[in-house]
């Protein structure tokens, strides 16, 4: 089924509930993702943010609720038909086949013969290391060259949408400079929903956000405004994260 997606929005989200076995994990959970943007899924551990991208992607399937993506309805449909709409997911804790070898890794997400061959120069010019390494097998890369390569895998095929999920998780702060400059660069031609802990890359990279609390989803709105609520950011991510505005006003006081 078609329908009309508010704003240009690429992925609307309306109150969806799901279950896994007894346990009814998102309770109403609305988001809307508008083209060519970022926009991040924030919330403490065990909030609902995993499900509800396999949610989105039918891994998960909501049993109410609306899933419109590019203006057509998706809840319902099998996986493996929602991802060849145009979604690829680039799941947590990086989930790469480490008996492999990167470039088998790689080869293993085409949809069709031929997108690894069509993407190989964008790829291999966003994450140089894995053009270097791509006969080593996936256990042979460090944490920060796996999660490249957990990236890498969801550029292969055209997607018109990026499900990312955690990729900071883990990594060293240079490298998490690296995969910053590398989602910037993908924002450019990719629409992307991010699930991130690290408020401050989040706060950089996402122009919207939504906040994932309990299975629900009670504020969304705009990065920079969010960014210099520090009642709301401290309420549903914790104390010890600080805005924008705390850093600003605590390097002056250093100054």
């Amino acid at each position: 089924m078609s329908t009309q997606t508010p704003q240009n929005d690429l992925l609307v989200l309306e109150e969806i509930h799901t279950f896994i076995g007894q346990f009814h994990i998102l309770e109403g959970v609305s988001l809307r993702v508008p083209k060519d943007s970022i926009t991040v899924m924030l919330g403490r551990n065990g909030a609902g943010k995993t499900t509800t991208l396999k949610s989105i992607l039918g891994l998960t399937p909501p049993q109410q609720g609306r899933v419109i993506f590019d203006g057509m309805e998706i809840q319902g449909k099998h996986a493996y038909n929602i991802a060849n709409l145009g979604i690829g997911y680039v799941p947590e804790h990086r989930a790469i086949f480490r008996a492999l070898s990167v470039m088998e890794n790689l080869k293993l997400a085409e949809r069709k013969k031929g997108d690894f061959d069509k993407h190989e120069e964008f790829i291999f010019n966003l994450f140089p290391d894995l053009k270097r390494l791509y006969k080593l097998p996936g256990n042979h890369l460090s944490g920060g060259q796996q999660q490249m390569l957990a990236v890498a895998r969801a550029l292969v095929p055209d997607n018109k949408l990026l499900l990312i999920d955690e990729p900071s998780e883990g990594l060293a702060p240079i490298l998490i400079q690296q995969m910053m400059e590398a989602i910037r660069i993908l924002s450019t031609t990719t629409t992307i929903l991010l699930v991130e802990q690290n408020f401050i890359m989040a706060s950089q990279l996402a122009q919207r956000f939504t906040i994932i609390d309990d299975g629900k989803s009670p504020h969304s709105g705009l990065m920079s405004d969010l960014v210099n609520d520090t009642e709301l950011v401290h309420h549903y991510l914790g104390a010890s994260i600080k805005t924008r505005k705390e850093m600003e006003l605590s390097h002056e006081a250093e100054n």
